[in-house]
């Protein structure tokens, strides 16, 4: 059996390998050291460059052409702290998703030893036609298409059988699972501070993101659902804490503050400012995790799917609904403008849904 040997270039390709991470581990013991140095600092910038470029969804990220593949590879660790550091859910999510894609890149490419190789060690196999119903599900739960719901699905005594091609967007979706559950590290808050100037900058560029994703927040542009559940609260109606949970993540997602979110629910019967304050901080993030808002499905469990609008039928989250609404709405002010020329309207179309990402 031949003995395969991994070089610099490829353990940067493969950042999360088990080799990788050792051989950063015996030259970068400590990054608080490690970015003391002229080196170190230039790392960090590219580290920096790296997670701005997860956040803007760039399909390509900076260079990548390896040529100081050790540069690289350190980067991607540094990368993990500054993600680790900022404890926003929606930058460890674009950061795992970028890293994701930009592994799936270079293994599509890969000579095949080694292609094998790295698909052995994320827990996959190359040659199989089938996955264990639990793997399935966690890593199609992401994907959109009809297909990959499991009613679609062939199942043999706990096996999914996949069709030609479903393992190659498996893989992907697979990598970033793990590179998403790796994170946060458990980074202290002097390594925090030392590098607090690159989280500034990198923080200002994902509410940057975030401004131009939903832009200013239009009320008219809110899903049916959390319409109910907030004209319910300003009438004085005592909602369950599902729905305050919805409608809490819901509004940090699309930009409010922890305090506008606060003073929604001002009019509640049983409103406490200290304990409002630390149940929208806990789910907005304050205490370390991010909270995402409920999908259509949820909504649908929990009996909020009420006043249903055309639109819904083409959406699986609200977040989509509002982005797409609110998207619709610009156009039409666009085309309304005075002195604009409307174009010639097409064909109508439904409108597709659109995952956010986030």
């Amino acid at each position: 059996m031949t003995l395969l040997v991994l070089d610099l270039k490829d353990l940067a390709k493969y950042p999360f390998l088990k080799e990788s991470q050792e051989y950063v581990s015996k030259r970068a013991p400590s990054f608080e050291q490690f970015i003391q140095s002229n080196y170190g600092r230039s790392v960090l910038n590219r580290a920096g460059e790296r997670v701005i470029a997860a956040i803007r969804q760039k399909k390509e990220g900076p260079e990548e052409s390896l040529q100081d593949a050790e540069n690289d590879l350190f980067s991607y660790g540094l990368a993990r702290v500054i993600v680790s550091c900022i404890g926003e859910r929606g930058v460890t999510e674009r950061h795992a998703r970028f890293e994701a894609a930009r592994v799936y890149r270079f293994l599509s490419e890969e000579r095949p030893e080694l292609r094998t190789f790295v698909i052995n060690q994320v827990g996959l196999d190359p040659s199989t036609n089938r996955l264990r119903v639990t793997e399935y599900v966690e890593l199609a739960a992401s994907l959109r298409d009809d297909r990959w719901r499991l009613v679609n699905r062939i199942l043999d005594h706990g096996w999914v059988q996949l069709e030609p091609g479903d393992l190659e967007e498996l893989l992907r979706e697979k990598i970033r699972v793990i590179l998403q559950r790796q994170l946060p590290l458990p980074v202290t808050k002097e390594l925090c501070t030392t590098i607090a100037p690159v989280l500034s900058a990198i923080t200002a560029s994902y509410q940057e993101q975030i401004l131009q994703q939903f832009g200013e927040v239009d009320e008219s542009c809110f899903p049916p659902c959390i319409n109910a559940l907030i004209t319910a609260i300003t009438a004085g109606t005592n909602i369950p804490h599902q729905g305050r949970f919805a409608i809490t993540a819901f509004l940090n997602a699309i930009g409010l503050t922890v305090q506008e979110i606060v003073e929604l629910y001002c009019r509640a019967p049983d409103f406490d400012v200290e304990k409002t304050m630390y149940q929208v901080d806990h789910i907005t993030g304050g205490r370390g995790t991010e909270y995402t808002a409920p999908s259509c499905a949820t909504m649908r469990t929990y009996g909020f799917c009420i006043q249903r609008e055309s639109l819904c039928e083409h959406v699986n989250h609200p977040l989509n609904f509002y982005l797409i609404k609110k998207k619709k709405g610009e156009k039409e002010k666009e085309i309304s403008t005075p002195g604009s020329v409307s174009p010639q309207k097409p064909p109508q179309r439904d409108e597709k849904e659109r995952d956010t990402g986030d």
